[in-house]
């Protein structure tokens, strides 16, 4: 079984490679599935050269399905991850 959701990019520099990586590391320990398509592509949450390639922009809607345990709960977070406004480096 599974979840679907939507997320909307809300990152002005979209998710480039410093998104990516924040991205891909917080769900690592996820035992289950992760996925995000749209029209242009798809990516498992796993990969970060996948997600990159995708040329996620601000403004891009994606879809998102998670698989597994506790699955609702982890689609929550991979959306706001998603749709988290990044600041790298954190400004004072």
């Amino acid at each position: 079984m599974s979840v679907q959701g939507r997320a909307k990019i809300q990152n002005e520099a979209g998710i480039h490679c410093r998104p990516s990586a924040h991205i891909v590391k917080s769900v690592a320990d996820y035992p289950g599935e992760m996925r995000v398509w749209n029209e242009e592509g798809e990516s498992d949450l796993r990969s970060m050269l996948s997600l990159m390639m995708m040329a996620l922009t601000c403004g891009t809607e994606v879809d998102v399905e998670v698989s597994g345990d506790d699955e609702a709960a982890h689609l929550e977070k991979v959306i706001g991850l998603l749709e988290t406004v990044y600041d790298f480096p954190p400004q004072d």
